[in-house]
């Protein structure tokens, strides 16, 4: 019976321990031990060049070249694309004493885009007489003294001067307000043609107010509401989109400081423009189509809704600016995109042209190309872009049949990736 009893004892005991009582005997605790804390010191802000006034020279810094190895490499560069063999090398023909235009040879024009890249090649170099010899062709031949594209320049001509086609293209006027603030800065400005900021505010003021003149048919160049440079400037479909490579917000940076007037929609402009490549970017893949509507969508359906020539430039607007002025971390993760992309379709050889997703349209492999790519090296991860910038040394000066543009933008690659292409800030 004692035993019985006990038992119950037992199990009662038990059962209150079950339905929670505090034991006898407290149970033992952790000891909470802080860790040590790491003295990670505050990263020192991004200063873009405009303010910090040091460019970076990658060839240097990533790949350990001298400066005048840097130095020779430009030299041959501008010696055979301006000065080279006629029929195979040059893309520079001087006309006269006083005049010379840059030639698109594979399509046989001369186009406001080559010219105004001339200008900016030579303002970039201190070539004055090149500049003033670009800018005098410019004036003489593509320049609207009357008619209803008045103030604005016609997109090509023929090397002898004819005019092809009267309208615009948007980027020839953008690139040629640039050069021409840069060249009264570094040079000072003369008479007449040669007053280059006055010439540079002229085209700066027919941009935004072409529409409050008589015209029948031109647009302005930039939409008001959309604050976004239109694709030409022409009243239809023409001027209600956009073309990605246009946009080129560090020059609207620079032009909201120095303009004379308008200044508050430049600094809007860069700001929307900004805005607008993360739109128009694949997220996958970073590549942005030739042409795009205002909010970034691709325009149309034919091949300008894909990342083709135009495009290529897309990489090197986006690096820029941040270079330049830092101005969105999403500029960094952009290039890393793009570049990483490029990279997985293999470093030597990727194709020219691709549709957004990635998927190869061409199997051509373009010096232009592979010289915006190393540009934007300026704005990723250095992992990932040095391997950019060797492929831009190891490349050849372009020559052949298509030199122009490859050349062109080659000159570009090398003065930017080098150090060499600079804001000259006006007194």
């Amino acid at each position: 019976m004692k035993r019985i009893v006990y038992t119950i004892v037992i199990l009662s005991f038990v059962l209150s321990l079950m339905a929670g009582c505090t034991p006898a005997i407290p149970l033992p605790t952790a000891t909470f031990i802080p860790p040590t804390p790491t003295l990670t010191p505050t990263p020192e802000p991004v200063i873009g060049a405009f303010e910090s006034g040091e460019y970076r020279n990658l060839f240097q810094e990533y790949l350990g070249k001298s400066h005048e190895d840097v130095q020779a490499k430009i030299d041959l560069a501008w010696e055979q694309l301006f000065y080279g063999d006629d029929s195979s090398e040059r893309v520079y023909y001087p006309v006269g004493e006083d005049m010379a235009y840059i030639e698109d040879i594979g399509n046989g024009d001369v186009r406001s885009e080559g010219m105004s890249y001339g200008m900016m090649i030579a303002v970039q170099l201190d070539k004055k007489e090149e500049f003033d010899r670009l800018w005098k062709w410019t004036k003489t031949y593509m320049y609207q003294d009357d008619g209803p594209y008045q103030g604005y320049f016609a997109w090509h001509c023929t090397p002898e001067g004819e005019q092809l086609d009267a309208n615009p293209a948007s980027d020839g006027e953008e690139w040629f307000v640039m050069a021409l603030l840069f060249a009264s800065a570094r040079w000072g400005d003369g008479e007449d043609i040669y007053n280059y900021k006055a010439q540079a505010q002229e085209t700066l003021d027919v941009m935004l107010h072409m529409e409050e003149t008589d015209s029948p048919i031109a647009t302005n160049m930039f939409n008001l509401e959309e604050k976004q440079v239109v694709f030409v400037p022409r009243l239809g479909p023409v001027s209600s989109f956009s073309d990605p490579s246009y946009h080129l917000p560090a020059y609207y940076e620079l032009w909201a400081r120095w303009a004379e007037q308008d200044n508050e929609f430049w600094a809007e402009a860069a700001q929307v423009s900004r805005e607008y490549f993360k739109k128009a970017a694949n997220p996958q893949t970073g590549l942005m189509p030739d042409y795009a509507n205002f909010d970034g969508t691709p325009q149309g359906t034919d091949d300008h809704k894909d990342f083709r020539f135009d495009a290529w430039r897309t990489l090197s607007n986006v690096a820029v600016d941040y270079s330049w002025f830092a101005a969105d971390p999403w500029q960094v993760e952009q290039s890393n995109r793009v570049l990483n992309f490029l990279a997985s379709q293999r470093i030597d050889s990727y194709p020219n042209q691709f549709a957004l997703d990635g998927t190869p349209l061409s199997g051509d492999h373009s010096t232009g190309l592979v010289s915006m790519a190393a540009v934007a090296a300026l704005a990723a991860d250095r992992e990932t872009g040095e391997p950019f910038v060797q492929a831009l040394w190891d490349a050849q000066v372009p020559s052949g049949k298509w030199r122009y543009y490859d050349g062109m933008l080659y000159m570009l690659g090398m003065l930017h990736v080098s150090g060499n292409f600079r804001i000259h800030v006006p007194n």
